[in-house]
């Protein structure tokens, strides 16, 4: 049988193929329209939905225009949809002149045109476009202080949208009357349409006082224009919106590393798709699964793996480098105290952690005697929010670059008999 790492990175590797678009939309395309065909898009994933798309549809014989926005250095060649950069988590102005061009041209759309729109994680950054009375500084305040606050991306979204001028389905209102098909790649926990880039193509009611009740649960001040505006952004009678398809999720990743693990012998066990909370929390239950695991056979009965998905939050105390996957992992090091028959793996589908330059990290049994030779003292690292170091003090990173998908955290424990 292969070791550890072996295992645990081709576990990580059959979750990314299987979140990749490619191939994805065959089946799955509209009807060609009369008029023109307009792709319009945004996220980690966004461009190589793009560069799918255009595939299938020339080999179904239609021809497309339209514009994409991705995360620098989430780029790929394609034929006719323009791909432009912009930052993330963190909207600039890129980002700003990518959305206005795509609200032009969804509004630039007849009855006759079919409007195209692929989303994936990361497009609420990506598209970003303050409701009038707020500018982009503002919101990139406010999504700083959502980001260190540890609140779950569905609440950061809802906040996101009461200040968008595209999100919340807003997108959807502007095409009018044009044939509509949205396509998703999801990368939050129960697959909600409308939560996945906070919904430009979503219909829905946008309530002021639910974002105004997250803010202060968060203890998050905002300047007195920004929570006018909040007020006044209100959304009562959402349009109606187009078909949705659901191109690729973080269960069926999931299903694929399952499909794997048992290939290598071992016996799968999902324990979810969707779990959220505090990634050093989830970190400290995962080691008592796992430890039941090894002593008990239950849930599963060694050699297993469990697997999970889902997105977990980092409420930031300290200075260090870090990423909500990387703190989970030293969470479960720290709690299983050098276990030597179990190892693990936490990455980000996307292929950054946080804001580093990994996906996550992963350790093995000679993790805990390697950092005690070495002088590192894993609990000062995860109090000060410093995984990151950690893990690259002793060559444990996950480095990938951008994967061009993004189906959110992928979570791997590996235990032997």
């Amino acid at each position: 049988m292969p070791n550890d790492a072996e295992i645990l990175l081709a576990l990580f590797d059959a979750a990314l193929k299987a979140a990749l678009p490619d191939g994805q939309f065959d089946g799955r395309l509209p009807l060609r329209p009369k008029g023109r065909t307009i792709v319009l898009g945004a996220g980690k994933a966004s461009a190589r939905m793009a560069a799918a798309f255009e595939e299938a549809w020339t080999r179904a014989g239609g021809i497309c225009e339209g514009l994409v926005v991705t995360r620098y250095g989430h780029a790929v060649p394609t034929r006719s949809v323009e791909i432009v950069e912009a930052a993330h988590p963190v909207p600039d102005e890129a980002g700003l002149k990518a959305a206005g061009r795509i609200l032009t041209l969804a509004r630039e759309a007849g009855p006759d045109d079919l409007v195209v729109c692929l989303m994936s994680g990361g497009a609420s950054a990506l598209l970003s476009l303050p409701a009038e009375g707020v500018t982009l500084a503002d919101k990139q305040d406010l999504n700083r202080a959502l980001l260190k606050s540890g609140a779950p991306i569905g609440e950061m979204n809802l906040v996101r949208k009461s200040l968008s001028a595209i999100k919340g389905g807003r997108l959807a209102a502007a095409i009018g009357k044009a044939k509509l098909v949205t396509y998703l790649i999801s990368d939050v926990p129960g697959d909600d349409p409308g939560s996945i880039g906070s919904g430009p193509t979503i219909p829905e009611r946008v309530d002021p006082d639910v974002a105004l009740e997250i803010l202060r649960k968060y203890g998050i001040d905002v300047p007195d224009h920004v929570l006018r505006t909040i007020r006044s952004n209100a959304v009562t009678e959402p349009v109606a919106g187009g078909a949705v398809h659901m191109l690729s999720t973080p269960k069926m990743a999931l299903d694929a590393a399952a499909t794997k693990a048992r290939e290598l012998g071992l016996t799968p066990l999902i324990l979810g798709d969707a779990l959220e909370g505090e990634a050093r929390e989830v970190g400290r239950v995962m080691a008592g699964i796992a430890r039941s695991a090894l002593l008990h056979g239950e849930p599963a009965k060694a050699p297993c793996v469990l697997l999970s998905g889902g997105e977990t939050t980092v409420t930031v105390r300290g200075q260090g480098r870090g990423g909500r996957n990387a703190e989970f992992l030293l969470a479960l090091v720290l709690s299983l105290k050098g276990e030597r028959r179990i190892s693990a793996i936490a990455c980000d589908t996307d292929g950054i952690d946080g804001s580093e330059d990994n996906a996550g990290a992963w350790f093995d049994a000679s993790l805990f005697e390697n950092a005690r030779a070495k002088g590192i003292d894993l609990a000062a690292h995860l109090d000060r929010n410093d995984a990151y170091t950690a893990f690259a003090q002793l060559d444990r990173l996950v480095v990938t670059g951008p994967t061009l998908t993004n189906v959110n955290d992928f979570r791997c424990i590996l235990i032997r008999p």
